[in-house]
């Protein structure tokens, strides 16, 4: 028994034995392959079983996710080895690891399985929204979160208790999450190239200057030009470069600003100029709703007109088409867009075109 070795994933195996049962494994896998080239169709249950053993990293315990025993396991990922042609997990002292074709199949399998499962599932148009039990996955800005975080919540426990919300950061415009299902619904400025993409708006909005409530920017009436570019700034940038419209908008006339400090988000920049002399270019729905209308009071900023031209933006929720028709999707995101109506019903314009497909 001392030459045993005791896995982490609960096998144990003489160390010599390895060699012998990769080669057995190897030489099992070429007849399967064999007869799985005569197969018709693909197996979808080595899709759901490849994704338990990349998740997993174990074979023990995918087996016990897919409440399979470990031999049947071991031999599904013979039959999988066979069929990608990869080895695709593999000892590294005490555990399994994943090889470089595994990895990029990891990021690829989940969204994959989803997809089956949803295709294959039983079709029932028919949604049950007060027994729903589902998580909606959100990327959002931090003010989208504190502004209206609260008030989505209510309105969907209200009529679907058991939905859970879990909203994620929003570092940049990437749609790869969208596309990989890590992703449900993105709300914010469309800057993403990838056309497939379908987007509903939800609101036209402005941008609007704010600063401390004690500030001598607002002690002489109107705010110059002048006036406002002596003063600092805060500058917002959620990747870090220069791509603030209030600089592009400032190209236009031969002043410059000072921008001591640049942060991610607009909630940050706003609680910056409240403590500070620091002023801030904020969108006109951070200064609060329907549900909070003394949100920039409460925060100990006020606002003031810009004294320079810049362009308003779109507001919208985008998702990925494969969720288009999707009963509880829809839902969820009819819920969204009802939600922006009731809090900003004056910036939400029912002329504007709501959707691209």
């Amino acid at each position: 028994m001392n030459n045993v070795v005791n896995f982490a994933d609960g096998s144990r195996f003489a160390p010599d034995a390895w060699d012998a049962i990769d080669g057995c494994m190897e030489r099992h896998a070429s007849v399967v392959f064999d007869y799985a080239a005569g197969m018709s169709r693909v197996d979808l249950n080595l899709l759901i079983a490849l994704d338990a053993l990349l998740s997993e990293r174990s074979v023990t315990r995918a087996a016990l996710r897919l409440e399979l025993s470990v031999s049947a396991m071991s031999r599904t990922l013979t039959r999988l080895r066979a069929a990608t042609g990869d080895r695709l997990l593999l000892q590294a002292g005490r555990t399994l690891v994943l090889t470089p074709y595994a990895e990029q199949l990891s990021r690829r399998i989940p969204a994959l399985v989803r997809e089956a499962e949803a295709a294959l599932g039983r079709a029932d148009p028919r949604l049950e929204i007060a027994t729903l039990e589902q998580r909606f996955t959100v990327r959002a800005g931090e003010g989208f979160v504190d502004l209206l975080g609260a008030a989505l919540m209510a309105r969907v426990r209200r009529a679907a208790p058991g939905v859970q919300l879990r909203f994620t950061p929003k570092p940049d415009w990437n749609a790869q999450p969208l596309r990989e299902g890590n992703v449900d619904l993105e709300i914010g400025i469309v800057k993403t190239s990838a056309p497939e993409v379908r987007t509903r708006l939800l609101l036209r909005d402005r941008y609007i200057g704010v600063c401390g409530t004690g500030h001598p920017l607002l002690s002489d009436g109107d705010v110059s030009l002048e006036r406002w570019a002596a003063y600092p700034h805060v500058a917002i940038s959620r990747t870090g470069q220069g791509d603030d419209p209030v600089d592009a908008a400032l190209e236009l006339s031969e002043l410059r600003r000072h921008v001591p400090i640049v942060v991610p988000s607009y909630t940050s920049a706003i609680q910056l100029a409240r403590q500070s002399d620091l002023l801030a270019v904020v969108p006109h729905s951070c200064l609060g709703n329907a549900f909070l209308p003394d949100y920039a009071a409460a925060n100990g900023v006020r606002p003031f007109e810009l004294p320079l031209r810049v362009p308003a933006f779109n507001v919208s929720a985008i998702w990925h088409p494969r969720l288009d028709h999707d009963p509880a999707h829809r839902w969820f995101r009819a819920e969204v867009s009802a939600l922006f109506s009731a809090a900003y019903p004056r910036m939400a314009d029912s002329d504007l075109p709501k959707s691209r497909s």
